[in-house]
């Protein structure tokens, strides 16, 4: 996994509640075994029309100012439904590095930790704030700083987060549980040979 220091990029946003994992990655798409191939089928049944070939246009990813998109921004409860881990899969290969909302489903937020995603959560007045110059100035762009725990933009946004400090270790350093682990290989291999066999 990557280490999350600082992020700019432009913003997308998806002005709606409670989008659950079925809607993020539809479950036709879960047979795949890797983590990675999911991106194409990102919010698939909002962003093609019925012959899952044609982009929808008024889909709002769709829209040319968001194309290349790397920050999401979308309504209260996001990432809730099943605890499918290709979800925050599905986003990282779109793209997307940050995720903005004012609340996310419990599950799909340790998903994005153990994945490399930071989900921001802020007050929905911010989030509004976000979603608004989002929508009316396609292109806009946030940097995010997870240092600092700062969101900022060049239009005098600028606004602090919190998050577990755990979890911001793990981002900042690249940790996923494995990598975790693997911090003490060498205790682990002392142990492992002076362990007496069965």
């Amino acid at each position: 996994m990557e280490p999350f220091k600082r992020h700019s990029g432009t913003v997308a946003p998806l002005n709606r509640v409670n989008v659950d994992t079925d809607q993020i990655i539809p479950k036709q798409f879960l047979k795949r075994i890797e983590k990675t191939g999911f991106g194409p089928f990102l919010f698939f049944d909002w962003r093609f029309q019925d012959d899952g070939k044609t982009p929808n246009p008024k889909f709002e990813l769709n829209a040319p100012g968001y194309k290349g998109a790397s920050i999401l921004v979308a309504g209260r409860n996001f990432g809730s439904g099943s605890s499918r881990e290709h979800a925050p899969w599905a986003l990282l290969d779109y793209g997307f590095k940050v995720l903005i909302a004012s609340s996310f489903a419990d599950i799909f937020l340790n998903n994005c930790f153990q994945n490399g995603i930071l989900p921001v959560t802020l007050p929905e007045e911010q989030v509004q704030q976000i979603m608004t110059r989002a929508q009316t100035r396609p292109g806009y762009m946030l940097s995010v700083d997870l240092e600092h725990n700062l969101i900022e933009d060049d239009h005098g946004f600028r606004a602090t987060f919190q998050i577990d400090e755990f979890r911001r270790y793990c981002l900042l350093n690249g940790f996923d549980d494995i990598g975790l682990t693997l911090q003490h290989a060498d205790k682990i291999t002392a142990y492992e040979k002076k362990r007496k066999p069965f």
